[in-house]
């Protein structure tokens, strides 16, 4: 299974891009909210499981549209706890840094920042969680899960589809870098994904990605790193990276990243 083996469902916001792996089938949403969200739902035997929740109305009203009359088995809830009015009465599953990270910690920062700049679109209300995970195997729906906790949050392995679920990875836009040591980690994690040999990499901010655009991102951390070490100030480092990447998307997430590196 390739990233670009899917049919798509176009939603009244956003659309869904479904691969079907047999017993397993992952409905991947693109939300095209303001900040390019995804939200997956894996499907077995007529149970679903969410992984993630989309945070404004509009994508939450789609969602629940396309889900209307299924079985929703539980929710995992790692980087992205706004967003609880969706489907308030199913189960959340959580690990205890990712409930920290969005009730109090820098999850609840970005919650109370995009909630002061898209206003009433942006549901900041954090998910209740009802689970607290460790990490390590976990079955929800008659799914099989592997929670690997990270510094902030978790990221998810999928081993019925070879599969992993982490925050951004996005071979072709910025993203959210607090600092050197920040990226240091998501290279070595980029590193391990690679290793392990999985068809998909899943990530909150892009569609379905591979193997290969997990390098590729891996040269943009390093590029990034190199930039911040060189550079005076914020507005040099943003103009060397937007001269070496022109094309990307997400010039937010690029703004956020330069405030890390030269608060």
């Amino acid at each position: 299974m390739t990233k670009q083996d899917f049919t798509t469902v176009k939603l009244e916001t956003g659309e869904i891009r479904r691969y079907d792996f047999g017993q397993v089938k992952l409905h991947a949403y693109q939300t095209d909210d303001p900040l390019n969200d995804e939200v997956f739902l894996l499907e077995k035997e007529g149970r679903f499981v969410i992984l993630e929740s989309p945070c404004f109305t509009e994508s939450a009203a789609a969602l629940s549209n396309y889900i209307k009359g299924k079985d929703i088995a539980g929710m995992l809830v790692s980087y992205h706890g706004a967003g609880a009015s969706f489907l308030p009465e199913v189960p959340k599953y959580a690990t205890a840094n990712a409930v920290e990270y969005s009730r109090s910690g820098g999850g609840k920062g970005l919650i109370d920042q995009f909630a002061k700049a898209f206003g009433p679109l942006f549901d900041s209300g954090v998910h209740t969680v009802d689970h607290i995970v460790e990490e390590g195997p976990l079955q929800i729906g008659g799914v099989a899960f592997i929670i690997r906790q990270t510094e902030e949050a978790f990221d998810v392995e999928i081993p019925e589809i070879n599969a992993v679920y982490t925050h951004m990875l996005g071979h072709d836009c910025h993203s959210i870098v607090a600092g050197a040591s920040h990226a240091d980690e998501r290279i070595a994690a980029l590193k391990e994904d690679i290793q392990r040999g999985y068809d998909l990499i899943l990530t909150s901010h892009h569609a379905p990605e591979d193997r290969k655009d997990a390098q590729t991102k891996i040269d943009y951390l390093e590029q990034l790193k190199a930039a911040a070490a060189r550079c005076a100030d914020a507005a040099e480092f943003k103009a060397e990276i937007n001269k070496l990447y022109p094309a990307y998307g997400g010039e937010n997430y690029l703004d956020m990243t330069a405030g890390f590196f030269f608060a």
